[in-house]
C-alpha cells in the first residue's frame, strides 16, 4: 500500500514544480530564483492541496503551483505599487533591481500560471481562477480609495480585504474541490470557509503592521506611512474626538513617523482592540464553516489553519 504523505511534504513537491523549467535567459532566471528562494507561508497552496485531497487527482500539485504563482505575482506587483523595500525579510525585487523589473517579472510569473491552467484543461477551474485574478486587480484599485481617506466605510474595508486576500483563498479551495469532487455542497463549504479565512488573514496583516517585531518580514507601520487606512486606524478614527482626529490625520501618510506615539494613539482609541475583535469574528465564522465540511481530515486541517491565522506573528 502506498504511504500517504503529509501536506507539508506535498508543499515541497509544489515548490519543486514551481522551480522547474526556469528560463535560460540569465536576467529572467536570476529574478525568478531570487523571488522563489524566499520561504513564504504558502497558505493558499496548502488550501488547494487540502481541499483537493479527497481524491488524489494527477493535477493536484500543478493546481497548487498555479495558486502560488498567482499569489507571488501579486506580491511582486504590490511592492512596485507601494514602493516597498522589503519582502519576506529581504530586499524586494523593485529595490534590488528596478520597478520595471518588478512589473515585468510579475507579468512573467502570471503567464506561467496561465500556461499551467491551460495544461490542466478544466474550463470550470480556468473560469474561477481568471475571475479571481480579475477581482484581485479590482481590490488593488479599490484600495486606492483607502489612501488618506479617513471617512472610508467599514464595508469598503471589508470589500478590499475580500478582493485583495479572501478572493484567492476562496479560489484556491474552490478549484481544489472542483478538481477532486463533483459534490456541490463540499465545493460550497470549502469555498465559504476559505473566504472567511482569507479575510481573517488580511485583518491580522493589518494588525501586524502595528507591530514592532522584526520577525514579520517587512517594515512595520508601512501601511500607515503610505497613508492607507486599515482596520486599526479606521476604528481609532471612529472613536476619536475632533482633536484626536486631527492627531490621527497628522500621522497618516507621514514618512518620518514616530512609531511609538502612533501606536499609543491608535491603541488608546481602541483601534487595536476592535480590530482584534473583528479578527475573532471572522475566526469564529471560519470555524463554523469548517464544521460543515463532511470530510473529517479536511475539516481538521481547515480548523488548524484558522487557529494559525488568528495567532500568527508574521
Amino acid at each position: 500500500m502506498k504511504k500517504n504523505i503529509s501536506i507539508e511534504q506535498e508543499l515541497k513537491l509544489v515548490e519543486k514544480l514551481i522551480k522547474n523549467d526556469i528560463n535560460s535567459e540569465k536576467t529572467i532566471s536570476g529574478l525568478y530564483e531570487y523571488i522563489f528562494k524566499s520561504k513564504g507561508k504558502k497558505i493558499r497552496a496548502k488550501l488547494s492541496l487540502i481541499s483537493s485531497s479527497i481524491k488524489k487527482h494527477k493535477d493536484r500539485f500543478k493546481l497548487a503551483s498555479i495558486i502560488e504563482l498567482l499569489h507571488t505575482a501579486t506580491l511582486v506587483h504590490d511592492d512596485v505599487v507601494d514602493n516597498s523595500s522589503i519582502r519576506r525579510g529581504k530586499k524586494s525585487v523593485n529595490t534590488e533591481w528596478s520597478n520595471s523589473h518588478g512589473v515585468l517579472i510579475g507579468d512573467y510569473i502570471y503567464s506561467k500560471a496561465f500556461i499551467l491552467m491551460v495544461e490542466i484543461g478544466n474550463k470550470e477551474i480556468l473560469r474561477e481562477l481568471a475571475a479571481a485574478t480579475n477581482d484581485i486587480s479590482q481590490g488593488e484599485l479599490i484600495q486606492l480609495d483607502a489612501i488618506k481617506n479617513e471617512e472610508i466605510s467599514l464595508n469598503k474595508l471589508k470589500k478590499i480585504s475580500y478582493y485583495k486576500t479572501g478572493r484567492l483563498f476562496e479560489a484556491a479551495a474552490k478549484t481544489g474541490a472542483i478538481l477532486s469532487s463533483s459534490n456541490k455542497s463540499y465545493i460550497n463549504d470549502v469555498s465559504e470557509y476559505a473566504k472567511n479565512l482569507g479575510i481573517l488573514f488580511q485583518i491580522r496583516d493589518d494588525l501586524l503592521d502595528y507591530s514592532d517585531s522584526s520577525d514579520i518580514g517587512k517594515p512595520s507601520y508601512q501601511d500607515l506611512k503610505e497613508g492607507k487606512v486599515t482596520y486599526p486606524f479606521y476604528y481609532a478614527y471612529k472613536n476619536a474626538n475632533k482633536e484626536e482626529q486631527r492627531g490621527l490625520k497628522n500621522i497618516l501618510g507621514t514618512k518620518k513617523l514616530n512609531k511609538s506615539e502612533a501606536n499609543k494613539l491608535v491603541s488608546r482609541l481602541n483601534g487595536i482592540k476592535e480590530t482584534k475583535k473583528l479578527a475573532e469574528k471572522y475566526y469564529i465564522q471560519s470555524i463554523k464553516c469548517a464544521k460543515n465540511i463532511n470530510k473529517l481530515s479536511v475539516r481538521q486541517e481547515m480548523i488548524e489553519l484558522s487557529d494559525m491565522a488568528l495567532k500568527r506573528k508574521k
